[in-house]
């Protein structure tokens, strides 16, 4: 399983960089979960948009899925589409982003999966376990399973123990960070730090963990350092263009 970071910042995407987009391949499929802000241009340095095979997509935030309208409109307006690109997300979730064209502009360009958080899903060679993680809208979280490896994503979350739970024996855990050590009083129910995402981390017993999400400004060294005060794994921040090979 290879996992390539597109972007990883939170909430806009800071000068010469992107929102949170994510590729995870095996044996040859592709799967784009959450395309956020600028992610598309990012994915069109490494494939062409028809060789993208899925998209799952955690909640409905435009940080998270706002590429999805750059990414239909690659496919569809050519002489030769291809199929519709399978995307899975929760329901209603991406109603907003999918109406920004004229209506039928996009509609052979997607065939849309809407699942209900805890259902297992199967996308492609991934087999797939989602949660229903707490935010300010209905988000998602997923662990990916391809053979013998896992990846397990929270999307944005505050604090749960359900984020143990899915993350448990990873080999990598992709986890919101938007602050570094403190939540501020009003974002504490729906978002996280690198501290807590670092003590979900030792909970779970995953080997690895990749901070994201960080909001422009968050001081990647001090998350960085705040993770490691919490968890004795390998910490690392998601930048553009980091490739991970869990093997």
């Amino acid at each position: 399983m290879l996992l390539t970071i597109l972007g990883g910042c939170g909430a806009w995407p800071a000068a010469g960089r992107a929102c949170s987009g994510y590729l995870v391949e095996h044996d040859g499929f592709r799967l784009l979960v959450d395309p956020g802000y600028a992610t598309v241009p990012r994915l069109l340095e490494r494939i062409t948009a028809d060789q993208v095979d899925a998209v799952f997509v955690s909640h409905g935030h435009p940080d998270h899925c706002a590429d999805l309208n750059p990414l239909l409109r690659a496919r569809t307006l050519r002489d030769d589409p291809p199929a519709p690109l399978p995307v899975y997300s929760l329901p209603g979730a991406l109603d907003a982003v999918l109406a920004l064209d004229r209506p039928g502009m996009l509609a052979d360009a997607y065939v849309l999966h809407e699942f209900v958080a805890g259902d297992p899903l199967v996308i492609g060679p991934f087999r797939a376990q989602t949660r229903l993680l707490p935010h300010s809208v209905p988000n998602a979280g997923i662990r990916l399973t391809a053979g013998e490896r896992v990846l397990t994503y929270t999307g944005d979350t505050g604090p749960s123990p359900d984020v143990v739970d899915l993350a448990r024996g990873a080999d990598l855990l992709l986890a919101e960070a938007t602050f570094a050590d403190q939540v501020p009083l009003d974002s504490r129910r729906h978002l996280s730090s690198a501290r807590q995402a670092a003590r979900r981390a030792k909970q779970a017993e995953v080997r690895h963990l990749l901070l994201t999400h960080l909001q422009p400004g968050t001081d990647a060294a001090a998350a960085r350092a705040a993770a490691g005060a919490e968890y004795d794994g390998e910490v690392g921040i998601a930048t553009s263009g980091l490739t991970i090979d869990l093997h």
